[in-house]
């Protein structure tokens, strides 16, 4: 699977998740920091990856309908410090071999997934 982690997440997500087998890369090794939202999102798009963030703005799915992007996680955990998402991420790679995500918005809090799109 093709994801692209913002810069919101440490860079060793998308280690994790290209030592679990993906194709990932950060917006932070494609020196895209700084860029918005709807920049990245055309990124994602024109490349075919998912998106993996933090930023809540990526859940509004009248500006970013999941149909349109290869698909979309959000996490939104109580704890956001860097320890808590790599120790949570094992999880989400897991998720990702079991769940389709092409087409869909997750949103991933620490006790549940709600998925949007995939209609």
């Amino acid at each position: 699977m093709k994801l692209k982690t913002d810069e919101n997440l440490p860079v060793e997500v998308a280690q994790m998740l290209r030592a679990a087998g993906h194709d990932a890369v950060s917006v932070l090794e494609q020196d895209l920091g700084g860029w918005a939202d709807p920049g990245i999102a055309g990124i994602c798009q024109a490349e075919g990856r998912v998106l993996v963030t933090l930023d809540a703005d990526f859940s509004d799915v009248r500006a970013y309908p999941p149909k349109s992007y290869p698909g979309i996680l959000v996490l939104r955990m109580k704890r956001q410090d860097k320890q808590s998402i790599l120790d949570f991420f094992p999880r989400i790679i897991r998720m990702l071999q079991l769940e389709p995500i092409e087409g869909r918005l997750w949103i991933v809090t620490g006790e549940r997934v709600r998925i949007r799109g995939g209609e």
